[in-house]
């Protein structure tokens, strides 16, 4: 590993000069950071507007030959404030006319919305005098819009060869063709973390608006303590049980290279934030959990069928009816002779009678019921680990406030404990769990 940090600013880091003065102050705190990854402007106050979503915006009444004048002043003159408010000058105008234009000619979506972070970094690059280099550069997507790692990998490694500083705009690449192609909403996140493993960083830092990951979500516990350390996999299962903080798919660039992400925040740089570390990292604290979270809105279809493991072909024209009509399924826990399937209510789509009725047709079950309004909460945490009693702690807790469990699952890795409780008392349940530890 090098002496280099990246650090990415995501949209409130950089909503207006001030925040722009903040994140100098922090870059200019350590010299170990050297490529700097910025969003476009995020919200100012709860009625202003995303720039991303502005630029859609000009790009959808274009698309239209409508005018999109009145939206495209409100995105000039922030990023003039900015650039006023900063005393930069270096004809911030000839660049917005240049992006105006080419929306005007019928741009792609994907380049107009690519343009917020495009505008930012050009801006903070003056600010820092840090030198620019276009993501489009560096962030190479194949013919069929799927991101080249391993072309972009090289990329990155011959073009930062030489540069010792730069402002690099996150969030999107570039096809062969030229055409820019953009990564999912938020996906600076995973540009930042691109580029640590293309310049082997010893650390990828990710400025936000919070500090850190929470044990549990803060609109439900009362003031959660912050988490100090967590590893890749602990995160995978929080994130994914929508406790998000950072883009799913930024983990996996630094977890192959082995660097450690720290997520900190730009209004707080003085937080000890939330470090993410290496699965392999040494456990220090048995007998306790990393987090709590969870989601709504699971409907469980429970199938019954006498020497359902006698049956061979039962379970792959189970599987098969669900991929027919395109259903991924949560869990999929199971008895001797019986089966549940967890499958979220945005999955099913309206697709459960059809499917319901498929199960009846080809696997010839005993009983098929249906179970709606079902919430999953995930306990995670390595310091659960062989450590006796955590399940009993668990289960005591939610059985204190009359919560009535539905399903018990646990991974082979003991890494979490999944419960399926009602909607109805999933607030109940992440408190009593947290409480609980």
């Amino acid at each position: 590993m090098k002496n280099i940090i990246v650090a990415k600013f995501g949209g409130s880091s950089l909503a207006d000069s001030r925040q722009f003065a903040k994140v100098k102050k922090i870059v200019e705190s350590d010299a170990r950071r050297r490529y700097i990854i910025p969003s476009a402007p995020g919200k100012r106050d709860k009625k202003d507007h995303k720039i991303t979503d502005l630029l859609y915006m000009c790009q959808q009444l274009a698309a239209h030959e409508l005018s999109f004048d009145e939206v495209y002043c409100i995105i000039e003159k922030r990023y003039k404030d900015i650039c006023e408010d900063l005393n930069l000058h270096f004809g911030i105008d000839g660049i917005l006319n240049d992006v105006k234009e080419k929306i005007q000619r019928g741009a792609s979506r994907d380049y107009a919305a690519s343009r917020g972070e495009y505008l930012n970094a050009i801006i903070l690059s003056h600010y820092l005098s840090y030198e620019f280099i276009d993501a489009a550069e560096l962030v190479l997507f194949d013919k069929r819009g799927k991101f080249d790692s391993e072309a972009t990998q090289k990329k990155v490694q011959s073009r930062l060869a030489g540069v010792s500083h730069a402002i690099i705009p996150g969030f999107y690449g570039s096809m062969p063709d030229g055409q820019i192609r953009t990564f999912s909403r938020g996906g600076s996140d995973v540009t930042g973390s691109i580029v640590a493993r293309g310049v082997e960083a010893e650390l990828y830092e990710n400025w936000t608006d919070v500090s850190g990951f929470l044990m549990a979500d803060p609109r439900i516990v009362k003031n959660p303590k912050g988490i100090e350390r967590i590893t890749y996999k602990e995160l995978r299962e929080l994130s994914y049980m929508g406790a998000s903080v950072l883009h799913e798919e930024a983990i996996f660039p630094a977890k192959e290279a082995g660097i450690p992400i720290s997520i900190k925040n730009t209004n707080s740089p003085e937080d000890a934030g939330t470090m993410i570390l290496n699965d392999l990292s040494p456990v220090s604290y048995s007998g306790t959990i990393t987090g709590v979270a969870g989601k709504k809105d699971f409907t469980v279809i429970s199938i019954e069928k006498t020497l359902m493991g006698a049956d061979k072909g039962f379970f792959r024209k189970l599987m098969s009816i669900l991929e027919t009509n395109d259903i991924a399924v949560e869990h999929m826990p199971s008895g001797i002779d019986s089966v549940s399937l967890i499958i979220s209510d945005l999955e099913l789509n309206s697709k459960l009678e059809k499917v319901m009725e498929e199960i009846r047709i080809y696997c010839n079950p005993d009983s098929i019921i249906c179970y709606p309004n079902m919430a999953l909460i995930a306990v995670v945490g390595r310091g659960m680990i062989k450590t006796k009693g955590i399940s009993a702690r668990v289960f005591t807790a939610l059985a204190r406030e009359g919560i009535n469990i539905r399903m018990i699952t646990q991974g082979s890795s003991e890494l979490n404990i999944i419960v399926g409780i009602e909607n109805a008392d999933f607030e109940k349940a992440i408190k009593a769990i947290y409480e609980a530890f």
